[in-house]
């Protein structure tokens, strides 16, 4: 099934029947057809806009083998030695089955090892039997539901009750996408009235309030089970202080800024180059406060407050997103070290990941019995982002011009060097799937704590006798006294 559709007035788009059961990315290798005289990334902006903006319009891009193949390449030039990425199995369809067949893509064609999430993104007594087997059987450790893309891959309360509830009986961490799905449906409509067909669209129908509201009801609703929760993305300040306040009353929850958020703002959706603008569409959008990703950068820093920086990475978002994956080390080390000229220490935020999704000790550490991944970094040396020089598979960069302190000198993966003074040395099927047990200790020993605390007190036994005779065996001045 295909449809038509005149996007901005002279850009004609087919796309074809999604398939959320193939991995994907924005990648040079796009599966649709569009007729027009701009450049790759318009053409695949210009599907992507109209995904996030118009329901009917959901669409996949196909994740080849190549496509995974560059994606690494990327990773590694950039200094990540380990991918992290999503499976996102179509609604109503066996996420064994989705988990098999990424398994089936990437085993021969990954450069560095890698491990998986899976969504979820319906509800059924299958779905939560899968759960379990992945756990137990797959290596899969962490789950993620969706609270947007009404129709697509949104879940209800509910469900997402029920979802956190297994993750909690499995062992495994319930990751959210934070946006309220029916506002952003509602606000769609809205800015289609208006004529607003234009990337700005795309923030102004998802406003700070849709992302920072959906954060505080996912939290509440793993709080009613005592299930971790994993926020992936977080875009906004205001979402970013309901995690941060969260954790100060004690809750279980991570929040996670990703390099796009810390590095660029969102008053690139005004941008008259409709080209450019397009390139910054992701979900949740960036912000157009200036001072966002000063304030995302202020809460990493503080372990306490937030969060742990998204450096093992994913392929894709969601099903629209930004580049970064080579970039993202340079890019928060800029940001982050340089920039405040006080705080290496910010670095010590990386090992969280390895912690809570169970890498470490095999991943974050350089020790005997550890995996020897490695960046040598050289904190002086400069270079400028562009992506004339990059080797991610896009035409684009959000980070375009920006010039960064810190760049990874060499890239050594188990061992093997795979990346050295600019070239890389990588071989397809050098990679390994990692697999992660559940009950990280990192995170469950809290969980395991609150479980042992919020056990109610066994019912004591009633006084056999008459409360009237205990009430006169008592001297009026004691009960005063008591009183």
């Amino acid at each position: 099934m295909e449809k038509s559709v005149s996007f901005h007035g002279k850009h004609e788009i087919a796309w074809v029947t999604p398939n959320f059961e193939q991995p994907c990315c924005k990648s040079l290798y796009a599966t649709t057809v569009l007729q027009t005289g701009n450049n790759l990334s318009c053409f695949i902006y210009s599907d992507v806009f109209l995904w996030a903006f118009i329901r009917f319009a959901s669409y996949s891009l196909t994740y080849t083998s190549m496509a995974m193949y560059a994606f690494h390449q990327a990773a590694v030039a950039g200094g990540t030695t380990m991918i992290l990425d999503f499976v996102i199995p179509q609604n109503g369809k066996s996420l064994l089955e989705a988990y098999d067949r990424w398994r089936k893509t990437a085993d021969s064609k990954v450069c560095c090892d890698y491990s998986l999430h899976v969504a979820v993104t319906w509800w059924s007594d299958k779905v939560k039997e899968e759960m379990e087997t992945l756990t137990k059987e797959k290596g899969i450790n962490s789950f993620k539901m969706f609270m947007a893309y009404k129709d697509v891959f949104m879940l209800q309360d509910d469900q997402l009750y029920a979802a956190f509830a297994q993750c909690k009986e499995v062992g495994a961490i319930a990751q959210v996408h934070a946006e309220n799905g029916d506002l952003i449906a509602e606000g769609a409509k809205k800015m289609l009235s208006m004529g607003i067909t234009g990337p700005e669209g795309h923030e102004l129908c998802r406003p700070e309030e849709v992302e920072a509201e959906a954060t505080q009801r996912a939290i509440t609703i793993a709080h009613a089970v005592n299930c971790p929760l994993y926020v992936v993305h977080v875009m906004s300040k205001s979402a970013a202080k309901v995690v941060s306040d969260a954790r100060r009353d004690g809750r279980v929850v991570f929040g996670e800024p990703i390099a796009a958020g810390l590095g660029t703002d969102g008053t690139h959706y005004w941008n008259k180059d409709w080209a450019h603008a397009a390139a910054f569409v992701m979900g949740p959008p960036l912000r157009p406060d200036p001072s966002t990703p000063g304030y995302l950068m202020d809460l990493l820093a503080n372990q306490h407050a937030l969060m742990c920086f998204g450096i093992l990475t994913q392929l894709h978002q969601d099903p629209n997103g930004v580049n970064g994956v080579e970039d993202r080390m340079s890019v928060i080390w800029e940001k982050g070290v340089v920039c405040p000229d006080n705080i290496p220490e910010l670095y010590l935020t990386l090992i969280n990941k390895d912690k809570i999704f169970n890498f470490y000790p095999q991943k974050g550490r350089i020790a005997k019995n550890s995996d020897a991944d490695v960046v040598i970094w050289d904190p002086k040396m400069t270079r400028k982002i562009s992506a004339k020089t990059h080797h991610q598979a896009v035409d684009y960069n959000i980070f375009e011009g920006m010039e960064c302190h810190g760049v990874p000198v060499i890239t050594i993966s188990r061992g093997k060097v795979v990346y050295e003074d600019g070239q890389l040395n990588v071989s397809p099927g050098h990679g390994r799937f990692i697999h992660r047990k559940p009950f990280s200790e990192f995170v469950y020993k809290r969980i395991k704590q609150r479980d042992q605390v919020s056990k109610e007190p066994p019912v004591p036994v009633m006084f056999p006798g008459e409360l009237c005779s205990v009430h006169r065996s008592v001297e009026p001045t004691l009960l005063l006294n008591l009183l």
